[in-house]
């Protein structure tokens, strides 16, 4: 196996780039549009790992289908930081299962689904 990694397909991906950019401090490996402007695919470098994003297939013109996903990020616990800066950026126009705060697992976690219809469960 070459590789594996996470797609993820919202409504507005450029603006789903950027918002997990700046959340995650990520890089940006590539962006590929179609002739309108929409993006095919992009990739960025997550805390080493791949996290690609296409525009939803809707607006590509498929249908999609699946279960309800979520992306857990487990950080070392020293890395509380990261952790707060990510969800900062993340709980704007979010629905929040979890605020940032302790549960029984964890001195610093959250749970939500960030405006782009993406859940993620950050946490030390």
């Amino acid at each position: 196996m070459k590789r594996m990694f996470y797609q993820v397909y919202v409504r507005d991906a450029d603006a789903a780039v950027d918002l997990y950019r700046r959340a995650f401090n990520a890089e940006l490996l590539n962006r590929m549009a179609g002739a309108d402007g929409l993006i095919v695919h992009a990739e960025m470098a997550v805390f080493g790992q791949i996290l690609a994003l296409s525009e939803s297939s809707e607006a590509l013109g498929m249908s999609d289908s699946g279960n309800t996903m979520q992306f857990c990020i487990q950080f070392d616990p020293d890395e509380t930081a990261i952790v707060k800066a990510a969800y900062q950026v993340l709980e704007e126009g979010a629905t929040i299962y979890h605020p940032l705060g302790k549960c029984f697992y964890s001195e610093c976690m959250a749970d939500l689904t960030d405006r782009f219809g993406v859940r993620w469960c950050l946490f030390v």
